[in-house]
């Protein structure tokens, strides 16, 4: 058992999904198995249960993750014990409001992680050396690297009678109390009939409307990232595939920190791995 396997295992933990926790881990999907396959055979137990959606944690790995995410952060603080002090650069990173929290953590460890960085958080529409976005939100100057693409679900109180169905209509939510939010995609799930649309409240951030939704206001189109594991809603599909690209956008026209190239070219590699994986299968 090593560091590396535990920082596997606990990506898959987080993503539900060997692909997303690749991605996540900037390496290739098989790595990722691999680890996950070796820990299983060291600790003589199943972590994880494969479905088509991706993979369901086993009652061994929920009991295994505090303790691998104990020795993690005592990895990585034994590692910055004796390290000097250095020149610290300030990164901005801007982040629009609707991100789900574990992938964020995720993306932000490596950068924290760094003695030479000192980061920066402000909001997607502030000046920053580089924002987390969805596709919808890029401007022209701006390249865009992808980070994950996700769908959009219904998140419905826990005892609300439309649980009952497996997929939801448009028209199921016709006259049903809804939190809304200004989102292009999901508009394009109501389409025309957003007239008929019941606004209950408005929500400004996807925790808000997770939060509403579980006090029993209303409905909420949210990402599946953001709805997912959440013990005080109930998840359901809804029938427009409605999804949405999250990524790494900056100027191209100007410097970046060394830390942000380094992160923008494991991105590039890693999306270039992926997608000689995916041509070699189709084969």
């Amino acid at each position: 058992m090593d560091i590396r396997e535990l920082r596997y295992f606990a990506a898959v933990y987080r993503e539900r999904s060997l692909t997303a926790a690749a991605r996540a881990c900037f390496v290739s999907q098989p790595s990722i198995s691999t680890a996950i396959t070796s820990l299983e055979a060291e600790l003589g137990t199943t972590l994880f249960v494969r479905h088509k959606k991706g993979v369901a944690p086993t009652a061994s790995a929920e009991q295994f993750h505090a303790h691998a995410c104990r020795i993690i952060d005592e990895t990585d603080a034994a590692r910055g014990l004796f390290k000097k002090p250095s020149m610290r650069t300030t990164v901005t990173l801007g982040l629009m409001r609707t991100l789900d929290v574990p992938r964020i953590i995720a993306l932000l460890k490596p950068l924290t992680a760094r003695s030479d960085v000192a980061l920066r958080l402000v909001g997607s529409d502030e000046a920053a050396d580089a924002r987390i976005i969805s596709r919808s939100m890029l401007r022209k100057d701006e390249q865009f690297v992808a980070l994950w693409s996700e769908r959009y679900v219904a998140a419905l109180p826990p005892s609300h009678p439309l649980t009952l169905k497996e997929t939801l209509r448009t028209a199921d939510l016709a006259g049903v109390p809804l939190i809304d939010r200004c989102h292009c995609e999901q508009s394009a799930f109501f389409g025309r009939t957003a007239q008929r649309r019941q606004t209950a409240a408005i929500a400004q951030s996807e925790d808000w409307a997770i939060a509403l939704v579980a006090a029993g206001v209303g409905i909420a189109i949210v990402p599946e990232g953001v709805a997912r594991g959440n013990p005080d809603v109930a998840v359901r599909e809804i029938e427009v595939k409605v999804t949405r690209e999250v990524g790494l956008a900056y100027r191209a026209s100007a410097p970046l920190a060394d830390a942000l190239k380094e992160l923008v070219g494991k991105l590039q590699k890693q999306r270039g791995s992926h997608r000689t994986e995916r041509r070699v299968g189709a084969r």
